[in-house]
């Protein structure tokens, strides 16, 4: 799709909108990455920000591609840089959000598509081809359960993907789930999503897969947290961060730790909490990126259990001094004024220090006596 569309406009982007601060610059930058290469660190606020991608855009025919809108401020602030020029150019808006889809049209031509669920045969088909082997079928003393499994889960292929992953016969034990197993999984996820259930309902199929790994890949996991969302993460990076972090443990097998976290990588890869991207000729991914709801869910998690504390300069009613933090990820274009309120003299513990797409002038590692990863 995207070969032909750029065919016909000057430009495109594709930006995800559940992060709610710098999409301004952030979509300059995407535009003309040598014109806009310093635009996340320069001192400019929002008005500024429109004012010069509306005048990018002004004589440009172009696609623009917002993805998961959550806030309708958001939208409201971003939408005065997209005048109608008269050249045909288009701003597609998505969102789960009914509310915010009507907030989105513009004028009575705009158009809301509604996303249908997959219908019964294509669940059907989805679950059964991610748990069994090419060419088998479901055993007779599964198919009812998992007929009541993949209709709890109401036609959401996110949420049929990830308990389809937990029972499938190709993971590492390569043995078929019994059936007690499959009764359990009924069982935990309650009503499901058949009767139109909301996000708490999706969070609890999500937190199903993540409970039923191993400790040492809740761990790998849980780290993916610091990311933000939609974020490209490069495999080898992540996993010498696994390694710093001291999650990687040799068993009896004599493995290096390397390779020990390329086959955690591929498991997360297999269970479909990760999506492989930059994907060879031999099928080995070189990054991968976290779907957003399973974010959500890290990021809860994360923080339920003080495992990291994420900074993205859109909480600064919250105190950043705390002193029980362990990993701390700044995120997204933080302001100087937010950056000085970084104590890291009060953060004696910290043992991970990530920064994406953040200007910070004042940030002292050498207070940081236990950093591990910077």
């Amino acid at each position: 799709v995207q070969g032909p569309i750029k065919d016909h406009v000057y430009c495109w982007i594709w930006r995800t909108g559940q992060d709610n601060s710098g999409q301004s610059n952030k979509i300059l930058h995407e535009l003309d990455k040598s014109k806009y290469a310093t635009i996340n660190g320069a001192a400019r606020d929002n008005e500024q920000l429109i004012d010069e991608l509306r005048m990018f855009l002004q004589d440009k025919r172009y696609l623009i591609v917002i993805d998961d809108i959550w806030d309708e401020k958001a939208w409201e602030l971003i939408k005065c840089a997209f005048s109608d020029n008269c050249l045909g150019s288009q701003v597609m808006t998505t969102t789960r959000i009914g509310s915010i889809s009507k907030a989105c049209c513009s004028s009575g031509d705009d158009i809301i598509y509604q996303m249908k669920p997959l219908t019964d045969d294509d669940s059907k088909r989805l679950f059964y081809k991610r748990i069994f082997p090419q060419g088998s079928v479901c055993p007779a003393e599964l198919e009812l359960v998992s007929r009541e499994i993949f209709k709890k889960c109401g036609g959401v292929p996110l949420a049929i993907i990830s308990i389809a992953s937990i029972l499938d016969s190709n993971s590492q034990d390569q043995q078929m789930k019994p059936k007690y197993h499959w009764d359990n999984i009924l069982g935990y996820i309650g009503r499901g999503l058949a009767g139109g259930g909301g996000a708490k309902d999706m969070q609890r199929i999500l937190a199903f897969s993540y409970y039923d790994l191993p400790s040492h890949l809740k761990t790998c996991l849980l780290y993916l947290s610091i990311f933000p969302e939609d974020f490209e993460i490069r495999r080898d990076r992540l996993i010498w961060m696994w390694i710093a972090e001291g999650f990687l443990q040799r068993g009896e097998e004599e493995t290096g730790l390397f390779e020990l976290g390329v086959s955690y990588f591929n498991e997360l890869a297999n269970r479909s909490l990760i999506q492989p991207v930059d994907v060879d000729a031999t099928g080995k991914a070189k990054a991968c990126r976290v779907h957003d709801m399973v974010l959500d869910m890290l990021c809860s998690m994360s923080s339920e259990q003080n495992f990291a504390t994420i900074l993205d300069g859109t909480q600064q009613s919250k105190s950043i001094s705390h002193s029980k933090s362990r990993r701390l990820s700044f995120q997204n274009s933080m302001s100087e004024p937010t950056t000085n309120l970084i104590d890291a003299t009060s953060m004696p513990q910290v043992r991970s220090a990530v920064l994406s797409f953040v200007y910070i002038s004042i940030m002292q590692s050498s207070l940081f006596s236990v950093l591990c990863v910077l």
